[in-house]
């Protein structure tokens, strides 16, 4: 097993989560108020709350979910806990070090493992679903071919090809083959398509074309697998199709994506070519309210479960 692997043999009663649901009725247009004609879905549970005990988060940064509905959450101690979509933890562990920083990025390869964007250690770490470090993928640091700087996001392709996005001077996307050697790269600082500025979480759509939520420049742009760019939408702003630091998106297979907002505390809905459909969510404490959200995942109920960072906690809404 991984490193501080710990399991529950009983799972707990998610009373988080039965908080949230009571009056969650009368919390539904916390989305918006209710002459907002943009607001939409509604609250379906509120789960986690502070603390560094097992099952409770600080300030949580990634999450990602596997074909299993299971929920893999990383926060500011660099726990890494597993939950299922009402808040029942199952298991966690930490990552071998984290006094230069703690991970930006989650995701599952094709095997059903966790991939860990282990940031300020330009590396990827793999873990088995139970927590076992199975691969520990280490790069010279650098802005050269094929070395990592401040790695946020790592996804795979249907051919077993890597894509990791750096920020910070690099601001860039690598591809890597199968055995992690180097295949090309893209992007570079910038506003202009095709550039980046903390490119932040990607995501491979049926085509597998490559989708970047491009944080600080407030948009999304897409590409196929070997860079070429194909379109880009969004911009600065609070209204329907505009962006602020879009920090994680998820592809739904109806041809829409959600787009989670750290700026504007919100998840928007959109079309594939970036036709806002409303959104979820303002700012604040109060269940139906986010503050700074870092990432969403989607699970095979159609539930989005939004990572409401600053408020240490993950709130489900149906959109």
């Amino acid at each position: 097993m991984g490193r501080n692997v710990r399991s529950a043999s009983r799972l707990p009663s998610p009373a988080g989560w039965l908080a949230g649901l009571a009056g969650a009725a009368a919390l539904s247009l916390l989305s918006g108020c209710e002459e907002d004609p943009n607001a939409i879905g509604r609250l379906e549970g509120v789960w986690g709350k502070v603390g560094i005990s097992e099952g409770l988060l600080q300030k949580p940064r990634a999450m990602t979910i596997d074909p299993l509905d299971r929920i893999y959450i990383v926060d500011m101690t660099a726990r890494i806990q597993v939950f299922d979509t009402q808040g029942n933890y199952l298991r966690g562990w930490k990552t071998p070090e984290s006094k230069n920083g703690k991970p930006t990025g989650l995701s599952i390869d094709r095997a059903g493992r966790l991939m860990v964007a282990d940031t300020h250690y330009h590396r990827i770490l793999i873990y088995s679903p139970e927590g076992e470090l199975v691969r520990t993928v280490q790069m010279q640091r650098g802005d050269g071919p094929g070395e990592l700087a401040l790695v946020a996001d790592v996804v795979e392709d249907s051919e077993g090809n890597y894509f990791v996005a750096e920020y910070g001077d690099n601001n860039r996307v690598q591809k890597f083959d199968s055995e992690w050697r180097f295949l090309l790269q893209w992007g570079g600082h910038g506003a202009e398509p095709g550039q980046f500025s903390r490119p932040q979480c990607l995501a491979l759509d049926e085509q597998e074309h490559l989708w970047v939520a491009d944080a600080c420049n407030h948009r999304i742009q897409v590409f196929d697998r070997n860079g070429k760019f194909l379109q880009t939408w969004g911009g600065p702003g609070s209204g329907p199709g505009e962006l602020r630091y879009p920090y994680g998106l998820v592809l739904s297979p109806d041809q829409t994506v959600y787009v989670v907002e750290w700026g504007n505390n919100r998840v928007q809905k959109l079309t594939r070519d970036g036709r806002s459909l409303g959104w979820w969510g303002t700012g604040g404490r109060e269940p139906g309210q986010l503050f700074c959200p870092w990432a969403l995942v989607r699970d095979h109920r159609g539930r989005i479960h939004v990572l409401d960072t600053n408020n240490h906690r993950v709130q489900t809404a149906r959109m």
